[in-house]
Formats: C-alpha cells, structure tokens, sequence
C-alpha cells in the first residue's frame, strides 16, 4: 500500500492543486492576466501528470489483455481524457464553434505526424528497419480517410439549413463505422492489428507484463484519474479564458493544447515502443488514436451540440483538408511494405513542423 502511494505521488499533488484552485479561484482570477496565464499552465502540467498515470495504468491493462485489446485500452483512455476535456470547455460562454473541429485536425497531425514521425525517426535511426503488420496500417489509413471526408469535409459542401440533419447522419454512420470497425479488431480479422516479434522481443515484452500490478486497481485508478482531469479541466477553463483575453494568440491554439494534453501520455508510451524495436504498438497506438478520436469525439460532440444548441462548425478549412489529404497519402505509402525507416520518420515529422507553422500563422 506504501509503494502505491508513494508511485502515485503525481496524482495526490494534483488532488492538492485542485483543491487549492477552488478555494482562491476568485482571488486568483482578479490577480491580472500574466497570473492567469501562468496558472493555466500550471493546471496543464498538473493534467499531463495525471494523465501520464492514467497512461501507466491503461498500459498495465493492456499487457494483461493483450493486443489487438490492449492497443484498444490505450487509445480509447486518451479519448475520454480528449472527449472530458473538450466537453467541459465547450460550455464556456467563448468557446468557439470551431473548437471541437480544430481539436480533432490537430489531435490526427499529432497522432500520425508527430507521434509516427518521432517514433519513427528515434527507432530507426537505433535499429535501422522496424517491421509491423502492414494490414493495420493500411486498414487504420482508410477508416481514418473516411471518417475525416464524412465528418469533417463534407459538411463543407452542406447548406447551413441543413448541416443539423446531417449532423444526426453522422452520429448514426460514425456509430455503426466504430460497431463494425471493433467487431473486426477484435474478432475474424483481430490478427491484422497484432505482430510476431523475434524471441528476445517476446521475452522482453512478458517481463513487462510481469511488471505490471493488478488490473483492478490499474482500472479504478484510471477511473479516478479521468474523472480528476475533469475537474481540473473545469477548474482550468476560467484562467484560460482570462489568459488568453485580448492577447492576440492564435485562436488554434486551445485546441492543440488540448489535443497536446491528452497526446501526451501515448507519445510517451509510442517512444518506448519504438526504441525497444515495437514498431506495432507505435502503429497501433497512434493510428488507433487518430481513428478513435474522429469516430468517437466527432458523435459524441455533436449530440452535445445538437442538444445544448452552441454554434457548432465541423468543416475544415482549405489548408487543414490539404494537411489532412497529404498526410493521409503519406501515411498510406508509408505504411504500404510493413517496415519503417527514419526517412519515413522524417517524411511525417517535416509535416508536423508544418502544421506547427500554420497554426502559430493561424491558419
């Protein structure tokens, strides 16, 4: 019991911080904008630590469970974390309508950009060539093209009378998309998003598992950790909102700090993976995450529009659909052989960078 406490030292300090933010939330908030500032990105850190512990614990589950679930456990806990986030921001009375849309853009060019393009380059540039099942990362690369064109670009093309009624198809084709895209990781076709690893990768990988602590209480700690990035969210949106008043910062840059916030944890474990020679669960994880994050964010923030009636805008703009068109048909050629290299790396990376330099554009 003393050991887990002591290991879990990065939630308790962020139990403390929240409760110390809503006692002085009042006090604090009139202390100006640089405070307020300074405080969101204390908050943030706070949250990254969280989520990095709810991260651990995902990753325990997931080496009792096994890949194609193991993978499913990471990613779907980064997207709760994403999709708490974004609900409680959203009910700011400044959120804007392009919230939501921007989160997803930049969470799939951190996922697949930054995330592959790092792993990637880090990996092969210490192990020359790292294989994978390439039926994942092409089956990933088409799910995710789809779910991106019916969500996020064709509503470009819908009249605005109209974009309500396509809002419900689209809960209802992202909804039935996930039910048969699960039911085929996990059943008849499981074994594309799994990879034989050489024996001394397999030894590795089971005194990992072996490492890991109980499920049950990786599971309520993951629970608990959620439901405190929640509330450290809620406590968050204020000093954002008062920081950022005014300061003439790009006006995407809540968005990649909130896609930022729950990339963190899977960028963390993705780099392990790819320097210990485990390139399938980099693919697995980052590709998984930006498919997750289309297909479950996207309905699930409708519905939430639809019913509390903020202004909602899911269409990219020009720029980010040809980001997003690149990037996809990088990722497909890239991941067409079933190995990766550093070029390849360096190939996502460079687009990334790009991203980076629209967004600080503003673009």
């Amino acid at each position: 019991m003393a050991d887990m406490l002591r290991d879990e030292w990065r939630i308790g300090l962020a139990l403390i911080g929240l409760i110390a933010l809503l006692f002085g939330e009042h006090e604090l908030l009139a202390g100006g904008q640089a405070l307020a500032l300074a405080l969101t990105g204390g908050v943030v850190l706070l949250i990254v630590m969280v989520s990095t512990r709810v991260a651990h614990h995902a990753e325990v589950i997931a080496g009792k469970v096994k890949d194609p679930y193991g993978s499913m456990v990471l990613t779907l806990s980064a997207v709760l974390v994403e999709v708490v986030i974004l609900g409680i921001v959203m009910q700011a009375e400044d959120a804007s309508p392009t919230l939501v849309r921007d989160t997803i853009y930049s969470a799939v060019m951190l996922d697949i950009n930054g995330l592959i393009g790092l792993a990637a380059l880090l990996g092969g540039l210490r192990h020359g060539e790292q294989s994978y099942n390439d039926d994942s990362g092409r089956t990933y690369a088409v799910m995710i093209l789809t779910a991106m064109g019916i969500s996020m670009i064709v509503p470009e093309f819908i009249p605005h009378d109209r974009r309500m009624v396509y809002s419900f198809f689209t809960i209802g084709v992202m909804a039935v998309l996930y039910t048969l895209f699960l039911r085929m990781q996990v059943g008849r076709h499981s074994y594309f998003f799994s990879y034989t690893y050489p024996r001394g990768e397999r030894a590795k990988a089971a005194e990992r598992e072996d490492e890991g602590g109980s499920v049950m209480v990786s599971g309520l700690i993951v629970a608990g950790g959620v439901v405190l990035i929640g509330l450290l969210a809620e406590v968050m949106n204020p000093f954002m909102s008062a920081g950022l008043k005014n300061s003439g910062a790009p006006v995407g840059l809540v968005a990649v700090t909130v896609a930022a916030i729950s990339a963190a944890p899977e960028i963390l474990t993705a780099l392990r993976a790819a320097l210990g020679n485990r390139m399938q669960v980099v693919v697995n994880i980052a590709m998984g995450a930006s498919l997750s994050t289309v297909i479950l964010t996207v309905p699930v923030m409708e519905a939430l529009a639809l019913y509390t009636g903020q202004p909602f805008e899911m269409a990219m703009t020009m720029p980010q659909t040809v980001m997003v068109a690149i990037t996809i048909v990088v990722a497909a050629i890239n991941f067409s052989d079933g190995e990766t290299n550093a070029i390849e790396g360096m190939t996502h990376f460079v687009l990334f960078a790009t991203f980076v330099m629209l967004t600080i554009m503003g673009l």
